[in-house]
């Protein structure tokens, strides 16, 4: 196919410098258009300029058939949408074929989260002795304590971090920045962390790193990284418990929401651009709350 090269270039730039997205999300682009180009070829059409509605149709058919969930389905739609918009504002094709697709309904799934007796658990494993210890420790609590996603734990640097307002800046999706406070849990293992472990961890690095976390050898800690070790406080623990990184975000919302947060500070704790992404915990809390009246309400059981 002709410029495709080209096409995806200009696409990258655009995603890169004008949206600000995270690399993992381009690559989740480029992966959906490249798949599509396949397609395309497979079914003879000459270029992205070509493509018509009843293409896409079978396009969307094929990946039913393939017995792709309707979340996967959705994700190279928007991708491709996305793609198509920017082509068009480009006035290198004509049309988005893509306009007038719906994306699937999405099944609603209430986020699992972790009831306080097992946070106590995990909280309890950490040896506070070591160096790697103490970065573990002070990573948990800084996860359950300001919600904020893997991605923007592993890119704080030492300067996002004040002790004296027990803030923390955060630098979100976009390039947006916001403040979460933290408690004083979070507080006590961040500044043993800082004053011991970390600094024998930076001792080992080739050269100077302001990453807040880092990795055995000194270096900045990465996503994996931060998998791996909530991994390995989980096998330390019960070993009954199997959790994600993102499932302390939702625990931190949902146990907010449950202790009475509204929910537009919750949004803005989390750094949700639409309120409707926070809505999701309110099914926890709305649940929780029901269970409690009807545990604790004189006639809400009769004959009781």
């Amino acid at each position: 196919m002709e410029n495709v090269k080209n096409f995806l270039t200009l696409f990258i730039e655009y995603l890169q410098i004008e949206k600000s997205y995270s690399k993992y999300t381009i690559v989740g682009y480029i992966s959906s258009i490249e798949e599509f180009e396949r397609f395309l070829k497979i079914q003879g059409i000459k270029g992205f300029q070509d493509v018509t509605y009843p293409d896409v149709r079978i396009y969307l058919t094929e990946a039913h058939e393939k017995g792709l969930t309707r979340r996967t389905i959705s994700k190279k739609i928007s991708a491709l949408r996305s793609f198509y918009k920017f082509l068009v504002r480009e006035k290198l094709v004509k049309d988005n074929p893509f306009s007038v697709v719906s994306l699937p309904k999405q099944d609603k799934r209430i986020p699992k989260f972790l009831y306080e007796r097992e946070l106590e658990e995990l909280f309890a494993i950490s040896d506070l002795d070591t160096p790697q210890g103490q970065r573990n420790q002070a990573l948990l609590e800084l996860l359950y304590a300001t919600g904020m996603r893997v991605s923007e734990l592993c890119g704080l640097t030492e300067t996002d971090v004040d002790f004296s307002f027990d803030t923390v800046l955060v630098h979100g999706k976009g390039k947006k920045q916001r403040y979460i406070p933290f408690g004083s849990f979070a507080h006590e293992s961040l500044d043993l962390y800082f004053q011991n472990g970390r600094r024998i961890l930076l001792s080992r690095a080739k050269e100077p790193s302001s990453f807040v976390f880092l990795n055995q050898r000194g270096g900045p800690l990465t996503q994996r990284g931060v998998r791996y070790i909530l991994d390995e406080i989980v096998r330390s623990a019960s070993g009954t418990l199997h959790i994600h990184p993102h499932m302390l975000r939702h625990t931190f919302a949902t146990h907010l929401l449950n202790k009475g947060a509204d929910l537009r500070s919750v949004q803005e704790l989390l750094g949700h651009s639409n309120l409707s992404s926070t809505q999701v915990y309110t099914h926890v809390s709305k649940d929780m709350l029901r269970k409690t009246y009807m545990s604790h309400h004189p006639r809400a059981h009769k004959g009781k």
